[in-house]
């Protein structure tokens, strides 16, 4: 059986319109979003890695915030725009539960660049694995990945392959390419 926190998903690996994933639990984090929105949850371990994170950040004085965590095919569906930057439905990683997009206070919670050089940003770009969490769309892999640079976008995969794509500078792509 394949182990469900390394599943490869992207336009060529999609998830089927009726996974939702088993366990999605919303266990606190702060959020920028209002409690009962479906957006706060995450898959079980995936959530209790990413409290952890936080948490682990706030001991630093680091105001680390989810934006959007799981999103259902139907969702993602009405989000797609047809951009090569917005995934179709079936392929965004926030459909397993197992992503988490991120901020904080001082680019107003936004979703953008400008946060990788956050000291928010730059304590999960160096902490991220620790967590079993890697950056999966990194700089300068947009070729590989399909996606443009997002230092907001956590994908928990467990610390040993959180550990190893981050020294090696390998997107899950590439690990899946050498790999099977």
């Amino acid at each position: 059986m394949k182990n469900p926190y390394t599943i490869l998903i992207n336009r060529e690996h999609p998830l089927p319109p009726d996974h939702v994933p088993q366990g999605l639990v919303d266990i606190g984090i702060p959020f920028e979003a209002a409690p009962g929105d479906p957006k706060r949850l995450l898959e079980e371990k995936t959530a209790f890695a990413a409290l952890s994170l936080i948490r682990d950040a706030r001991h630093e004085n680091l105001n680390l915030c989810g934006i959007s965590g799981y999103r259902s095919y139907t969702r993602q569906a009405e989000l797609s725009t047809g951009s090569p930057y917005v995934a179709p439905p079936g392929t965004s990683e926030h459909q397993s539960g197992l992503a988490l997009d991120v901020s904080c206070p001082e680019v107003q919670m936004e979703l953008t660049e400008d946060f990788a050089r956050t000291p928010e940003g730059l304590w999960l770009a160096r902490n991220a694995p620790l967590y079993g969490f890697i950056l999966r769309y990194p700089v300068n892999k947009e070729a590989v990945t399909g996606f443009p640079w997002e230092p907001w976008h956590i994908r928990f995969v467990t610390r040993p392959l959180a550990f190893y794509l981050t020294l090696t500078g390998m997107t899950l792509e590439e690990y899946f390419s050498m790999a099977f």
